[in-house]
């Protein structure tokens, strides 16, 4: 008997890796997609954000209501100030990354992006005092060479391409406070659903307004505009979002860092051949140090 009751638990615990293991990656291909919709999106870049959330939030309140995690806890003054926190550094991030999208390349851009892995570390440096090894500063060098190497070297470069890079890498700056913002959150015992629905509203009210501020079209005006947002918001916010939350919280730190791979990955081969958007041999270089380098600091961060 014991030895079939190891037997089992070995098969349902390589069945489980396996499954968060493919819920990791069906995740990182969701949210790969997403520049992809912001492209043929017909509003904004401001307003596809907003309807990316304001979509999403529906589908998050039936997931919170069947879910058993899905009861909302008394919440302090300190748990709104960290969840505000949490919804302005992801309006922000989105933001300015759909509008990083419109000027430089998907792949660019999402790539970019990913420099929050980089800017986490710093962060954590420069507010709380977190030691910073000397394999993560090298780490960072490996990284911002990748960079410096895809913007250079993008085969479409223009004063607009470059305005598009610098935001990719602001998205970043933001896309790291909203990380450091999360496990804020999650340390004082907030769920998942809880961040995720709360902030999310914060989220949608802080972007409606800013795409308002900017003068952009906000309600698409056609029903491909209408599932073009609707794809983004439950291929790429919910979808990829709860599978890469799901995953997260199963998987050690060695496969998850997959996600780190494959959702630049889609996004650029998807640009590529939805878009046309190929990249230059040395772009391509470049991408793939920043990549690397980016391994590395998750690896020593």
């Amino acid at each position: 008997m014991p030895v079939f009751s190891l037997r089992a638990f070995l098969i349902s615990l390589v069945t489980l890796h396996t499954r968060s293991l493919l819920a990791l990656i069906a995740g990182a291909i969701g949210i790969g997609f997403a520049p992809i919709f912001v492209r043929f999106s017909e509003v904004g870049p401001s307003a596809t954000a907003f309807w990316r959330i304001a979509l999403a939030l529906p589908m998050m309140g039936l997931w919170a209501a069947t879910s058993s995690a899905g009861r909302f806890t008394r919440l302090g003054a300190k748990d709104w100030s960290v969840l505000a926190l949490v919804g302005a550094c992801f309006a922000a991030d989105l933001a300015i990354w759909h509008w990083s999208i419109k000027y430089t390349t998907v792949a660019n851009a999402t790539l970019e992006a990913n420099l929050a892995s980089i800017f986490v570390v710093l962060m954590g440096w420069l507010f709380f005092g977190t030691k910073v090894s000397r394999k993560f500063l090298g780490a960072m060098v490996v990284a911002l060479a990748g960079t410096a190497l895809l913007v250079g070297k993008n085969a479409y470069i223009t004063p607009d391409t470059l305005k598009g890079d610098a935001l990719g890498v602001l998205s970043g700056v933001f896309y790291a406070g909203y990380i450091l913002s999360v496990k804020a959150a999650r340390d004082r015992g907030l769920s998942t659903v809880t961040i995720m629905i709360l902030s999310g509203v914060l989220t949608a009210t802080l972007l409606l307004p800013t795409a308002g501020l900017s003068s952009e079209a906000i309600v698409p005006m056609s029903l491909k505009g209408w599932l073009v947002v609707a794809g983004l918001a439950l291929v790429s916010q919910f979808g990829g979002q709860t599978l890469i939350t799901y995953a997260l919280a199963r998987l050690s730190a060695a496969p998850a860092s997959l996600g780190l791979l494959i959702q630049p990955a889609t996004a650029a081969i998807a640009a590529w051949v939805i878009l046309g958007e190929a990249l230059a041999p040395a772009q391509l270089a470049g991408g793939v140090i920043l990549l690397i380098g980016l391994w590395m600091a998750r690896r020593e961060g």
